[in-house]
This record gives C-alpha cells, sequence and structure tokens, in this order.
C-alpha cells in the first residue's frame, strides 16, 4: 500500500530521516514510536507531500507519490493532528464536510455522512451537527478531528500524536474508537505517537525510529520479547507504564501470568518486589525465576508473561474508563 524505498530526508545537509525502507500493508494500523526528534513526524509528512524528501522513493499503490496530482494525493489521505485545528467559526458539520464539498458532493450525501460519522464515534447526530466547536469539551472536538480525517472516505489517515493533549479517560476512550473504526472501515492507519503503551494498544505493527533511522520493525510482542537493540530495551523500559510500589511480582502469580516446572532462567526476582523491577529485568532477560518463602513448584515468568499481563492491563484501564 504505502512502500518507501530508501527514503531520506536532509536539511541544510543532516539527515534527518536516513535510509528510510520498509512497506505498510493496506489496512494495516502501523505505528512510528520513538523519542522527541527521532523522524517520525517527518516520515509520516513526506507521505502526503507536507514535507518533501530529498532522497529515495515512496509510492502508495505501487505510484509513486511525485507522479500523483498534489490535491488528488492529498483528497486521497486523511489527516489528524494534536492541535485539533477544527475552524472555530464553523459548526460541527461544516468543519467534517470540509472535503466533501470541495469535491463536490451534493448536500443530502453530505448530511447523511455527517449522520453516519457523529454515530460512529457516539455523539448524537442532532444534537452535534450544529453546534459550535467551543461548545464541544477537548475530547468531543478531537472526535469531530478524527471523523473529519474520515468524511471523504480516503485509504490512508494520518495521525500525528493525536490523543497526547488529553486526559488520561479521554485518551483510553479515543484510542478505543479510532480501533473499532479501524477494525469496521478498514483504512491504512500510520499513527506517530512516543508512548510505547499507546502503540502497544493501537498497532498491528511497530517501527521503532531513532536519530531518524529505523531500530526495529514487527508486532508489539516481537518487540518486547525479542527487542532487537540496546536503544530498544533502554527505550522499552522508560517506556512501559510504570506501577505504583504497592503493585508487585505476586500480582503476576495470583492472576496466573507465570509458568511451573524445570525452566533455563538468568535472573530472580522476589515475589514481594515491585513489578516496575520485573519490567526491566525482562527488558534484558528472556525469563525471571520468582523466589518466593513458600516452597512450592518454581515460578518462572517469561517475556510472552510480561506481553500477556500488559495487555489485560490496558484492557481492565479502558474497562474502568468506559
Amino acid at each position: 500500500m504505502i512502500r518507501f524505498e530508501e527514503v531520506y530526508k536532509r536539511y541544510n545537509g543532516t539527515a534527518v530521516v536516513e535510509d528510510f525502507s520498509l512497506e505498510i500493508k493496506e489496512g494495516e494500523f502501523f505505528v512510528l514510536i520513538g523519542p522527541s526528534g527521532s523522524g517520525k513526524t517527518t516520515t509520516l509528512k513526506m507521505i502526503n507531500q507536507l514535507i518533501h524528501l530529498s532522497d529515495g522513493t515512496i509510492r502508495i499503490d505501487g505510484k509513486r507519490i511525485s507522479d500523483y496530482d498534489l490535491q488528488e494525493l492529498r483528497w486521497n489521505i486523511g489527516y489528524v493532528l494534536q492541535q485539533i485545528a477544527l475552524f472555530p467559526n464553523m459548526t460541527v458539520e461544516e468543519n467534517i464536510t470540509i472535503v466533501p464539498e470541495m469535491k463536490k458532493w451534493s448536500k443530502e450525501d453530505m448530511k447523511n455522512r455527517v449522520t453516519e460519522l457523529l454515530d460512529t464515534v457516539s455523539l448524537d447526530p442532532e444534537k452535534y451537527r450544529d453546534r459550535q466547536v467551543s461548545e464541544l469539551s477537548g475530547g468531543e472536538q478531537q472526535r469531530i478531528g478524527v471523523i473529519r480525517a474520515l468524511a471523504a472516505d480516503p485509504d490512508i489517515i494520518l495521525m500525528d500524536e493525536p490523543f497526547s493533549a488529553l486526559d488520561p479517560i479521554s485518551r483510553n476512550n479515543l484510542q478505543k474508537d479510532v480501533v473499532e473504526l479501524q477494525h469496521k472501515l478498514k483504512k491504512t492507519v500510520v499513527f506517530v505517537t512516543h508512548d510505547m503503551q499507546e502503540a502497544i494498544n493501537l498497532g498491528d505493527r511497530i517501527c521503532v525510529m531513532n536519530h531518524g533511522k529505523i531500530e526495529q520493525v514487527g508486532t508489539a510482542e516481537e518487540i518486547l520479547k525479542h527487542p532487537a537493540s540496546d536503544f530498544v530495551k533502554e527505550f522499552l523500559q522508560t517506556g512501559l507504564p510504570h506501577y505504583k510500589e504497592e503493585k508487585t511480582v505476586q500480582h503476576f502469580i495470583d492472576h496466573d501470568f507465570y509458568s511451573t516446572g524445570e525452566s533455563l532462567f538468568t535472573a530472580t526476582i522476589a515475589s514481594d518486589a515491585p513489578v516496575n523491577d520485573l519490567i526491566l529485568l525482562l527488558s534484558d532477560h528472556s525469563s525471571v525465576k520468582v523466589l518466593s518463602e513458600i516452597e512450592d513448584q518454581e515460578k518462572i515468568i517469561t517475556r510472552d508473561h510480561l506481553v500477556h499481563y500488559l495487555a489485560n492491563d490496558l484492557k481492565a484501564d479502558k474497562e474502568v474508563s468506559a
């Protein structure tokens, strides 16, 4: 669907994206993640030519992006920013229908599209379509920003840290909405974040970037279980969730995130140690033995158990905030 071939972006001779080559599949939710200055937003903006590449090729459906009419290219790519960027002098409906109106859709088709999209994010069309943007909460405004990007039914959606300014409850709810929309509409989504937990929650695959280069591409499970470099290990350590001190390794045991019996392990941890300590150990070791005062079967926690534990924790957080 979207193919990068040895792409570079330079400013004054300095590469901010370097030798970037990968393919994003049709219908995939693909996450670009990395620290500030890693080149992830620059990479995203090169797809719709908001930033022009210096060398290499980007193709969409096999065609060079430079061969597309620029207006045609951008009409077929929805774009959602961290800064919500709704027009304050327009109603919700007017904001959503900007691109359909430019594409000369009929008034009836636009009205029906607004109804359909507001319904998908649980906003009552009759209540919200004529409201002013200033009357909406931050979470409601960002929902409008997301569905505005979908209004003209583009094949590709670009999302640049769209939820980072929101409170945790709004953020969790919007993540859930976006995943459900993507599964329903089968759009190709390229999503930028600096938050590893968000990347795990959303991405079919994740690309970890550093200094403009690709460090690792894979599923959340592949990256958590097999970090490809010291940078990825360190990024996981700082980017995974941090738990309150009272949440201990025993929590894994109580919820059956462990195995028993003989196993090769290279580290040990006490059952009353903080979960954060276990996460740090598992970024360096494939499995950890739990030391307990109770003499029973040997309990082993692996990276597999960590993946399932984090996924379960995210699900529980969402259910609480829903």
